[in-house]
């Protein structure tokens, strides 16, 4: 393996962070190895979107892995509890709501890396933001740091002297709105994303949820028309 390799793992979910992430890697002249999860989320909404991103920006391979993260619970977005709605900013700074899911990033991660190291891969991306979220742990530069530490201690590429695995996080101090204008100079098309947590049966956002409300104000405030189709017309 070598540090010179243009291979890049991207975690892709479909929503603005990650295709901003993709569309950074692009630029900088990886090629992209795009991977998603099917992990026991409330709906699949987001891996069409990803499927289109991932199509769009011709990766070299889009892998959709399925994990059950549904079993083990926890989570409003992979079980029975209601997704809330209408938080306000306070609490969206203060409090990590119930749509965290547990270790999820760890786990996403974790898959990353190992098909980074049989890639020949020294780049992971990652769509991790620590201005305009949810308040998630695993989203803070401490724990990537940490991650990136552990993951050059735990790979045999690493061990070996073969490359540093490096864990990329363009976006982890940009603003929602910082983060469309840079996708928006990088031609991103964000009415192929999608970000909300409980979107109706034909795919629209609900307006409500933790992610419609931080991705409504991001438009807003970088004054780029939000192209989001919203159940019940646009608040």
């Amino acid at each position: 393996m070598s540090e010179t390799t243009s291979k890049a793992v991207v975690l892709c979910s479909g929503g603005i962070d990650s295709t901003t992430v993709m569309a950074i890697a692009v630029a900088e002249g990886y090629d992209i190895y795009s991977l998603s999860f099917r992990y026991g989320q409330r709906h699949e909404v987001e891996l069409g979107a990803a499927r289109r991103v991932s199509k769009v920006f011709k990766v070299v391979r889009h892998l959709i892995l399925d994990i059950s993260l549904g079993t083990i619970g926890g989570s409003a977005l992979t079980g029975g509890m209601d997704v809330p709605k209408g938080r306000d900013a306070h609490q969206l700074d203060q409090e990590i709501p119930p749509t965290y899911v547990p270790a999820r990033n760890t786990i996403f991660l974790s898959y990353g890396l190992a098909w980074a190291e049989v890639l020949g891969a020294a780049d992971i991306f990652i769509g991790a933001n620590a201005v305009d979220y949810s308040g998630y742990p695993d989203c803070r530069p401490e724990y990537i740091a940490a991650y990136e530490a552990m993951a050059n201690l735990a790979t045999k590429a690493s061990v070996e002297g073969q490359c540093t695995m490096r864990i990329h996080t363009p976006l982890i101090d940009l603003t929602k709105a910082d983060i469309i204008r840079k996708g928006v100079a990088l031609g991103v098309d964000y009415s192929l994303t999608h970000s909300c947590y409980d979107p109706d049966p034909d795919g629209r956002a609900c307006g409500g949820c933790d992610s419609c409300l931080l991705r409504r104000k991001g438009f807003v405030e970088a004054g780029v028309p939000d192209p989001t189709l919203y159940a019940g017309g646009a608040p």
